[in-house]
């Protein structure tokens, strides 16, 4: 009888384990979603997963080293081609607001006496991404608060401004505890209501489902993986998913949004970095309303 039970779970098992079901779009979204409970993957964390050792910082899952020597590959594309690393774990922060107002309050968090602020020109006209170093409200050169990378949305012709703030995950909450008080940012401009996180029951529902339409492969296919749709989950290692992410001031009128996992970020290291991107990316026709 155990026997005869064996044979007869290790059927049902190979129903689910064929691999054109479990490639399937549908499937993978399901997988992604759930094993990334606990740590927070990156978009290319799979990738990463089948190349290197993994490491969980910060509330991510990050590549850290390569299972492979491939130390002579890297700096062959560093120097020769174009090498690429995914930075989407680092936090951005996004300013909006009247560019005066911006400005008169982030000159209390850096100084001229480190180099180029928010106010530098080739900045402020948003060509060139600025470096600088906070540090806490009128407190420099004590308090450092650490390092941080900023561009500007260029303008538009409206008074209003949009700034990023890059910032590495384990800067970003006291960086943002400091800029909500000098704008006095207090009250949530909206409140993040998550998408709960599917469960192992609808999960495997959704499964069955793609694997009965799996079945049968017509045209009709296409509308079935639609009717059964399965969001990717992207959450952020740094905050409590149950948390606001964009706080107004009622005396300033700025914004600052948590863009963290939004936008992500890629560096490209290598001469033909920029020939890459001219070939990846095609600039869109122009649009006037």
């Amino acid at each position: 009888k155990q026997a005869e039970k064996a044979v007869h779970q290790k059927k049902e098992q190979s129903k689910n384990k064929c691999r054109k079901a479990r490639r399937r779009h549908i499937n993978l979204v399901a997988e992604f979603n759930r094993r990334q409970r606990k740590n927070i993957w990156l978009e290319t964390h799979i990738w990463h997963a089948k190349r290197f050792h993994m490491v969980k910082k910060w509330g991510y899952c990050l590549g850290d080293s390569p299972t492979e020597k491939s130390y002579r590959a890297c700096y062959r594309a560093m120097t020769k081609h174009c090498l690429l690393q995914d930075l989407s774990y680092y936090c951005c922060l996004e300013l909006t607001g009247k560019e005066n107002e911006l400005l008169k309050q982030l000159a209390r968090i850096c100084s001229n006496d480190t180099g180029l602020t928010f106010e530098a020109t080739c900045c402020l006209s948003g060509r060139f991404e600025g470096s600088l170093n906070l540090y806490r409200a009128d407190r420099y050169p004590e308090d450092m608060l650490g390092p941080v990378t900023f561009i500007w949305k260029p303008r538009d012709g409206s008074e209003n401004r949009q700034l990023w703030i890059w910032m590495h995950p384990a800067l970003k909450q006291d960086i943002l505890r400091e800029l909500k008080a000098i704008f006095q940012c207090s009250e949530p401009e909206e409140i993040y209501i998550p998408e709960p996180v599917t469960t192992s029951v609808q999960e495997e529902k959704q499964i069955d489902v793609a694997l009965s339409l799996g079945k049968k492969r017509k045209k009709e296919d296409d509308d079935g993986e639609k009717a059964v749709p399965v969001k990717k989950i992207i959450g952020d290692g740094t905050r409590d998913p149950f948390q606001s992410y964009s706080w107004i001031s009622q005396a300033t009128g700025i914004v600052i949004s948590d863009r963290t996992m939004e936008i992500l970020r890629y560096r490209l290291i290598g001469p033909l970095s920029h020939s890459v991107l001219t070939e990846t990316l095609k600039a869109a026709s122009l649009q006037t309303v």
